[in-house]
């Protein structure tokens, strides 16, 4: 009579993967190799979380997150399943966190601190004004009522004769409170937070790599500008900024008539390259979520989304400096 198949869904096709066994635990009676008692009465029972690195004709090996690898014969397996991956520690970070690391790609803003909350003025920009420059960083707690946050956020701008912006987390408590209070969402600027392992991008970027590097990189104190040039100019560029151990690219921009030769990614290898030689281990960006090819690019690239932001301006207020603007290049336009 054929043995019946095993109550768990495990197998030598969970190799590789994150899994949770539950098996029994041995070592009672005068042999040593026999179940020991459980409070009720039955065999005791034991569950270990980790990646199965082995499956064989009697035994898997299950490697937990901390600690040795453990031998599991498969007659003691009880149940098991795979489970998803758990979360990088990268993931695991707050929005409002994460975007504390682009502080430092505007150094020369005016801010307030209201809370977790941070308005920002840029008082000499030039050219179109980047929005997270000009916007207050509205995620997480204002320490007062988010009614009178608004009212104080509108008050900095006021005084320093700007339009007040906001930039928030999509779909959070902030975002409601705003829209009930009357403020409207722009209709561009949805920008996606995405990032990753430095080390995993490099390596994905390796095989794309172009045999002539054609990008000169500038470096000012914890910022980087990447440019490849022509007789005829720049054709491409971007910038990154160093936040501890995260790397941080924006302003990525190629020429409307350079687009789709690799321009983008060649500034992006030579960025990384920057923030690798200086211990960068988290490389990050924002990306507007209509930006199709630069989505598709990071898509391959293993930058994940972490969470999404939008702006929103207050009652009264017609329009924003770039409003409607869409960006000229992957990551930019925010």
């Amino acid at each position: 009579m054929p043995d019946a198949a095993p109550a768990h869904r495990l197998g030598p096709h969970v190799v590789g993967t994150r899994v949770v066994v539950r098996r029994i635990v041995r070592g009672g009676g005068a042999s040593g190799d026999e179940p020991e008692t459980g409070p009720t009465g039955g065999p005791a029972f034991t569950d270990l979380l980790g990646t199965c690195t082995a499956w064989g004709a009697e035994t898997c090996t299950i490697a937990p997150e901390r600690g040795e690898p453990v031998e599991i014969a498969l007659r003691d397996i009880v149940s098991g399943k795979p489970v998803p991956p758990r979360a990088s520690v990268r993931q695991r970070v707050s929005a409002r966190e994460a975007e504390g690391h682009s502080f430092s790609a505007f150094p020369d803003v005016e801010r307030r601190d209201l809370g977790d909350w941070v308005a920002r003025t840029d008082p000499m920009p030039v050219g179109r004004p980047f929005k997270r420059a000009n916007s207050c960083l509205a995620v997480g707690d204002p320490g007062v009522p988010v009614a009178e946050a608004l009212t104080r956020v509108e008050a900095f701008y006021a005084e320093r004769d700007r339009p007040p912006l906001l930039q928030v987390e999509a779909d959070g408590p902030v975002e409601a409170d705003a829209l009930a209070a009357g403020w409207r969402l722009l209709p561009h600027g949805e920008v996606e937070f995405r990032l990753g392992s430095l080390a995993a991008v490099r390596r994905r970027r390796r095989g794309l790599a172009p045999a002539v590097d054609r990008t000169h990189v500038e470096v000012t104190g914890d910022r980087a500008l990447a440019v490849v040039a022509t007789s005829a100019g720049r054709i491409a560029e971007g910038r990154a900024i160093l936040d501890g151990d995260w790397l941080g690219l924006h302003a990525l921009k190629v020429r409307l008539e350079h687009r789709r030769q690799g321009l983008a990614g060649e500034v992006m290898d030579a960025l990384l390259e920057w923030g690798a030689e200086r211990g960068a281990s988290t490389v990050w960006l924002h990306v507007e979520t209509d930006n199709e090819p630069a989505l598709a690019l990071y898509d391959g690239l293993g930058l994940l989304p972490h969470h999404l932001t939008r702006y929103l301006v207050p009652p009264g207020v017609a329009a924003w400096p770039g409003d409607g603007f869409t960006g000229g290049g992957p990551g930019s336009g925010t």
